[in-house]
């Protein structure tokens, strides 16, 4: 399409600009249903009949104040222009294809700078009692359809993991998973594209921060790995996975899983004890893994909040 400002913009080329389904991308595939990391489930732009007769006003400005609505979620700016009134002459404006372009790679990278975004807690599982050896928690969170969850991603949306330990058992142990958890994880955030860490320190032992929801297939793939740092306890892990029901475009839900390990071994002391050292050392801090969805809001153009439907636990032992 190799239009310049005062082309004359004719009823096929307007399809293109609204229902191209190849790059250059029209507006409907990356902000109507779309396939893949396109799409936002906004309402589709009609395309018109006419093939080589100039469109109207009414229907260039619609296309106008859809990129405009899709701009400012995703928080782009776009070339200035003006809408036009019946009896204008429809001509090209400067950097339309540009725009619509740079529109489409926002959606395809998961809308990074959109901050429209709401908060949503979708579940929490803590183990029941203490652990030596490993805990295993698995949640899932679950969308109305394929087309849903794929909206949600692509608008902005993340599944956050947010771990922690209960402490209060044994100091050091406590300390140890408090800091792989809490400290050293942070909000383990799954994106579109990528999964982003909040918390620094620790071992890094496996790095999958570069998996996001596009990259997920149906068995476990790790995101995060860390290791204890701390003295003595250098075979203590936490490990973060997720996963589909299925290939992206037919799946409708994630499951997190988060495994801690304690490989090391201590003492035990016969409670009590005057040595100031817990009387169950060997013990290790019961676990919780809860979940928050980052759900896309309205608040900048969206026709509606993109959220999930439903969460459950999957697994919770130790």
């Amino acid at each position: 399409m190799a239009y310049v400002a005062g082309d004359t913009i004719t009823g096929d080329q307007y399809n293109i600009f609204v229902n191209n389904g190849s790059s250059p991308y029209g507006y409907n595939h990356f902000a109507g249903t779309g396939s893949g990391e396109y799409g936002l489930g906004q309402t589709h732009i009609a395309t018109v009949s006419g093939g080589s007769t100039t469109i109207t006003a009414s229907q260039w400005n619609t296309l106008l104040t859809g990129m405009d609505t899709i701009a400012n979620h995703t928080n782009d700016t776009l070339s200035a222009r003006t809408q036009v009134t019946a009896g204008d002459t429809i001509a090209i404006k400067a950097a339309v294809e540009a725009d619509l372009a740079t529109l489409a790679a926002s959606v395809a990278a998961g809308c990074t700078s959109a901050t429209a975004l709401g908060t949503n807690a979708v579940g929490s599982t803590t183990n029941a009692g203490t652990f030596n050896g490993t805990s295993t928690i698995e949640r899932s969170v679950t969308f109305a359809d394929a087309d849903k969850m794929r909206h949600f991603f692509n608008a902005g949306g993340k599944i956050r993991i947010d771990p922690s330990c209960v402490t209060g058992i044994d100091g050091s142990k406590d300390d140890v998973f408090n800091d792989l958890t809490t400290t050293a994880t942070g909000n383990l955030d799954i994106g579109a594209q990528s999964t982003t860490r909040s918390g620094s320190g620790e071992t890094l032992t496996t790095n999958g921060l570069a998996n996001g929801f596009h990259n997920l297939g149906d068995t476990y793939t790790t995101l995060l790995k860390l290791t204890s740092d701390n003295s003595g306890y250098t075979s203590n892990t936490i490990e973060y996975q997720a996963k589909l029901d299925a290939a992206v475009g037919t799946a409708v839900t994630i499951t997190v899983k988060m495994i801690a390990v304690d490989g090391d071994n201590d003492d035990t002391y016969t409670v009590p004890n005057t040595s100031g050292v817990p009387g169950n050392p060997n013990e290790a801090p019961r676990m919780t893994l809860a979940l928050i969805e980052v759900y896309p809001t309205n608040a900048e153009g969206l026709s509606a909040n993109i959220q999930s439907t439903s969460n459950a636990e999957v697994s919770n032992s130790n």
